[in-house]
């Protein structure tokens, strides 16, 4: 978890079926402070399905409206009352826009009513108390309502959707999860993995090899771009990570699982048909050859994916059997529940051009260590600044993320440790002195301290990792400087402890262990170190002088 996490509220829905067809809960998951867990009950009003479907006879592509309940009125008898209530003065523009305001208004009003609006308004409070935003996460157990667009949500006319804010990072999420799996190392850079699978339903509709090939190279070089140039940032001069690619075109599911397993991407970028399903759907990779979602979800989690983007129709949407919607049955929802940490997809088709545009802001925002939601919202501002509010760009994209993921893709600077360079005086003039820890109870064990700095913890991204209870996240460093000032110049190393219950040396001419706690020592070949208690294991400080290598 991460040390800059943010206060988090987070939200669920669900029908009361007992109590009738259009009954549901609203309750608070997790909330920033103790008072928080409130619970209100609201009946889900028939004006706001009248403004839904005439939102979907405006923006939705697909031919059939979806009706969250049968039992109201049918949509003839609906739209004139809705065109009533926004007048549309013969400009369609201005109709368009009066119209997604409207359902943003209401899908706010209704979800934040209550005990709900105040404890929002609490947890708000105290996110601007600590100086960070709020994370926003929404839970929809029902999946008749995973359809609308609550990322369209705002307070009132003037004020700024959910989705667009980066004061409130909004996601959604689901709470039936495999846990996530701690990751055994942390990425500076982005490692894309770009595939590109068939784009229609059938072979002779589909984009032949050579437009294939063109979509690649503009796709990488989007990605490529990123980081090229340095950018100002909040008066603060930010170096972007750099950023690696890697394209797959049309792959078999065996070359994209062994691409995965081979390589070591913390990024997976699809592009192409898809299809809903009951296992998360089908990804078309090939005119001959699927993979639904269970199946990628093993794969992905397997071998460590940060965050899996898919521009492909209905990532977000649940299958419908019948007039019967699937619950968790959509492929971002199916995916989270696998463990994958965050994924994005298309809540409906989406423009060539649109995409683009999207990928290269949110790239770029990723780039900067921006966590993967607050990323989100900055690539959504660029589709509503060049497509219009009006226009249904900027809420295509939806956004979950798994209820333990923090966000965090590339460690943000303020966690990172000042290390030394590769290139030290240290090693200049001692290149052949090789530092390392060695297992007193395992001869085989050996963990070497490379470029003069090793990072002692219990949390994944050091470079010694110690699950015993009372190692601190993190724990202590082993650092190595310069001895510029002495006759001899050499390096020596030195322990530096920050550590909760101290580390333990014993050194070779003593018999007694000696409990360091936030200092720093010199250590020397042969000490025995302990982590946080005598009960732990022992490992023994050595530095060895190897054999250089024969030059002519």
């Amino acid at each position: 978890m991460s040390g800059l996490e943010n206060p988090c509220l987070s939200l669920a829905i669900a029908r009361l079926s007992a109590a009738g067809t259009d009954n549901f809960a609203i309750w608070v998951l997790k909330a920033p402070y103790p008072g928080g867990y409130v619970h209100h009950d609201s009946t889900f009003p028939k004006t706001m399905t009248q403004t839904w479907l005439s939102w979907q006879e405006m923006f939705v592509i697909t031919e059939l409206p979806h009706v969250p309940f049968i039992h109201h009125a049918p949509k003839s008898s609906q739209t004139g009352s809705m065109d009533d209530k926004i007048s549309s003065r013969g400009q369609q523009p201005s109709y368009s826009g009066r119209l997604m305001q409207h359902l943003g208004i209401d899908l706010w009003s209704w979800l934040f009513d209550g005990p709900i609006q105040n404890a929002l308004a609490e947890s708000r409070g105290i996110a601007r108390g600590q100086n960070k935003p709020l994370r926003l996460r929404l839970e929809i157990r029902d999946p008749d309502l995973i359809p609308l667009p609550w990322e369209i949500m705002q307070p009132m006319v003037g004020k700024q959707a959910i989705s667009l804010s980066q004061q409130l990072l909004f996601s959604r999420t689901t709470s039936i999860v495999d846990p996530l799996k701690p990751f055994t190392h942390s990425h500076q850079s982005l490692n894309i993995l770009l595939v590109l699978g068939q784009d229609a339903q059938t072979p002779e509709q589909a984009t032949n090899c050579l437009q294939l090939e063109e979509e690649a190279a503009a796709l990488e070089n989007v990605f490529k771009a990123v980081g090229q140039s340095n950018i100002i940032s909040s008066e603060v001069f930010v170096t972007p990570v750099s950023s690696h690619v890697e394209t797959l075109l049309q792959p078999t599911p065996a070359q994209l699982i062994e691409t995965l397993e081979t390589g070591d991407y913390n990024i997976l970028f699809y592009a192409g048909h898809g299809e809903p399903g009951l296992d998360g759907g089908l990804l078309f990779l090939h005119s001959d050859a699927t993979i639904n979602g269970t199946e990628l979800a093993q794969v992905l989690v397997r071998n460590q994916v940060t965050l899996a983007v898919f521009n492909a129709c209905w990532g977000a949407q649940p299958e419908k059997m019948g007039s019967q919607t699937v619950p968790r049955s959509s492929l971002a929802e199916v995916l989270i529940h696998h463990g994958v940490p965050a994924v994005l997809g298309m809540r409906d088709s989406i423009a060539d051009h649109e995409a683009l545009s999207f990928i290269q802001a949110l790239a770029q925002a990723l780039a900067l260590r921006m966590p993967i939601d607050q990323a989100v919202a900055v690539a959504r501002q660029k589709l509503l600044t060049l497509y219009k509010f009006n226009q249904p760009a900027w809420t295509l994209p939806v956004l979950y993320m798994h209820p333990e993921f923090e966000g965090e893709l590339i460690k943000p600077i303020e966690e990172g440790i000042t290390e030394l360079p590769s290139m030290s005086l240290s090693w200049v003039r001692s290149p052949t002195e090789v530092a390392s820890l060695h297992s007193i109870s395992s001869t085989s064990q050996v963990w070497q301290i490379r470029g003069g700095l090793m990072r002692v913890g219990r949390r994944q991204e050091n470079d010694l990792v110690i699950k015993e209870r009372w190692v601190s996240q993190q724990h202590a460093e082993i650092i190595c400087r310069d001895d510029s000032n002495t006759q001899e110049a050499g390096s020596t190393y030195f322990l530096r402890d920050f550590s909760r219950y101290g580390t333990l040396i014993l050194r070779p001419d003593s018999k007694n262990w000696q409990k360091i706690h936030h200092q720093e020592v010199p250590l020397q070949s042969g000490v025995q170190l302990k982590f946080g208690s005598t009960h732990g294991q022992a490992l023994e400080f050595i530095i060895e002088t190897s054999q250089p290598s024969a030059q002519s």
